[in-house]
């Protein structure tokens, strides 16, 4: 009799057994399961849609920002004109198009420039952006720019500062294409103040970098070249 016992004792603790080895897969199958249900929830979409790139380069290039043509592409024009928005708004140079910057264009207003009395360029050391200022005193393209960095560099031999001119100057002399300086290449250089000009280069940092030339992004060149014959004044200023 006691035999029996012991027998129905194992049994019932080998049925146990084997119920919680069972049960103890099915509970971590179903602990992943949840969490994999967690891990495949959607996030917050961070990528804007191309109708909102549109509508972002559609609104810089009514504020006058250099957009290139406005299509919603985020090339290389697109996002310097963003950087431009950037500087004039005061907000970080990250020339990223998020959420919040698609809400900032959206709420900017057109810039004025600092003299609306006559067609000239002005060049804003601070902000580091170039303004093409018609007739009427009205700004038609703004440009994000690179100026000197004020710290001192050799060239030829000699030292020299990184400094752009501060003043009022006029375009003096121009040169189609490029053109190969002892300090690197220039593309469409517009001459303001002896060896100072506005030229096209592959390097247009957010913040001053240059040897004191006013870098313009590539893209631009040509055209503002077209656009500002010898003679156009140029203010430049902090």
């Amino acid at each position: 009799m006691l035999s029996k016992d012991k027998h129905k004792v194992r049994s019932l603790g080998m049925s146990w057994l084997l119920l919680l080895l069972i049960s103890l897969p099915l509970a971590v199958i179903a602990g992943g399961t949840a969490q994999d249900k967690r891990r495949s929830q959607p996030r917050p979409r961070q990528e804007l849609t191309h109708d909102e790139r549109l509508e972002a380069e559609q609104c810089l290039a009514e504020q006058g920002y250099w957009t290139g043509p406005v299509d919603g592409t985020l090339d290389p024009a697109f996002r310097y004109a963003l950087i431009a928005f950037q500087k004039v708004t005061g907000r970080p140079r990250t020339g990223r198009l998020t959420k919040n910057e698609l809400e900032a264009v959206r709420k900017a207003d057109k810039p004025l420039p600092q003299d609306a009395s006559f067609a000239h360029l002005e060049v804003d050391l601070t902000r580091q952006v170039l303004f093409v200022v018609d007739e009427t005193g009205s700004i038609t393209h703004i440009l994000s720019v690179c100026t000197g960095n004020e710290k001192d560099y050799v060239d030829q031999g000699q030292t020299h500062r990184a400094h752009t001119p501060r003043g009022q100057f006029k375009v003096v002399r121009k040169i189609a294409g490029w053109r190969r300086s002892t300090l690197g290449l220039l593309y469409y250089p517009n001459y303001i103040h002896e060896g100072i000009a506005i030229h096209g280069s592959p390097a247009v940092a957010a913040y001053p970098a240059s040897h004191g030339c006013i870098r313009i992004p590539m893209f631009a060149s040509k055209e503002l070249s077209e656009i500002t014959p010898v003679g156009t004044s140029v203010l430049v200023y902090e």
